[in-house]
């Protein structure tokens, strides 16, 4: 291909990812080193009591933000290094929880509670989504191809709804005198509330998260089972292997490329978890990095937002998910040296 005609494809791309991609994330990167506030003035109020003959005032000094000729409140930015990110991460209270040994007080910071379910949440749903994507798309190649569009149009149903609308959908169906709380509630004679203890909704976010995404798994491996070559089976098959030994020793080492990429796109839609804590409404008991995220650029009462720290947090999410990558990346990148 002519360099030429090679730029005129790929520059597009390349463009659109600078602009959308490349820098939002230096902005980002630049903004966690920086803190903008609000400029306060001191200035001498006085209040006097209502009346004529008796009335009575008093002096004293507030403090009130300073407004430009527009009306505008005043900020200033000012350099503080690292400081966003030892406010996030807390050190000196994560130090001493590490060195009393304290769990409980370790999860009272919010950055490490976060960190704690974001890790749990992809690592426990990887493996289901990857075992049962792989179970549906074996369902589908197994069905007559008399019924295999409706057996992937109802498999994909799960993926095709939108997550918030999702999310709370479960939400319901378990919230207070849900469909299914009033039915397990019923065949075991006691009173259940699935949103009262925080292992509960974690476990409701992971079944929905695994029932969710499972589809797009399914239809990947699918994909992949199509050019898998027949002869292979077929002589697996003359050898005296089962249905496990052909899964095992042919299927899987075929769909291996796949499973990586099925997987590297699950731990960084997973560790960016933010659509359950919502349709949970699980803040009071769970939250993950990204909704922390969301949480520090929420204005205040004042109007504030913690921009510098929802930076840094933002910045610790990347940093997590690249370490989460990197072996992945790797694996890809010998196979590669090998092939070539």
């Amino acid at each position: 291909m002519k360099f030429k005609t090679f730029a005129f494809f790929v520059t597009p791309s390349l463009l659109m990812m600078l602009v959308f991609i490349a820098f939002p994330l230096i902005s980002v990167f630049v903004q966690s080193f920086y803190l903008t506030q609000p400029a306060f003035e001191t200035v001498e109020v006085e209040t006097c009591s209502p009346g004529f003959l008796e009335q009575t005032c008093v002096t004293e000094m507030k403090s009130r933000p300073v407004l430009d000729a527009d009306g505008k409140v005043v900020t200033t930015t000012r350099f503080v290094g690292l400081q966003s990110y030892e406010r996030v991460l807390k050190l000196d209270e994560t130090w001493a929880a590490v060195t009393s040994a304290s769990w409980q007080a370790l999860m009272a910071i919010d950055f490490w509670k976060a960190l704690r379910f974001t890790l749990t949440f992809t690592l426990i749903t990887l493996p289901f989504v990857v075992g049962l994507g792989l179970a549906v798309a074996l369902l589908i190649d197994f069905a007559a191809k008399s019924i295999k569009g409706p057996v992937i149009f109802i498999s994909l149903l799960p993926y095709i709804i939108t997550p918030v609308i999702g999310a709370l959908s479960v939400n319901w169906l378990f919230r207070g005198d849900g469909i299914l709380t009033a039915a397990m509630e019923w065949m075991s004679g006691r009173d259940i509330a699935m949103f009262a203890q925080g292992w509960t909704i974690e476990l409701m976010m992971m079944l929905y998260r695994v029932w969710h995404i499972a589809p797009f798994a399914g239809i990947i491996f699918y994909a992949g089972l199509q050019s898998l070559n027949s002869d292979s089976l077929e002589s697996a098959m003359i050898d005296g292997a089962n249905r496990w030994q052909r899964l095992i020793y042919v299927v899987l080492p075929h769909l291996k490329p796949l499973v990586i990429f099925v997987t590297m796109i699950h731990l960084m839609d997973a560790y960016r978890v933010f659509e359950e804590v919502v349709g949970f409404s699980s803040q009071g008991h769970v939250i993950s990095l990204q909704w922390l995220t969301y949480d520090l650029l929420t204005p205040d009462d004042a109007g504030n937002r913690a921009v510098s720290r929802a930076s840094a947090s933002a910045m610790l999410t990347m940093i997590g998910i690249a370490l989460l990558l990197v072996p992945l990346v790797r694996n890809t990148w010998r196979d590669h040296k090998r092939g070539a």
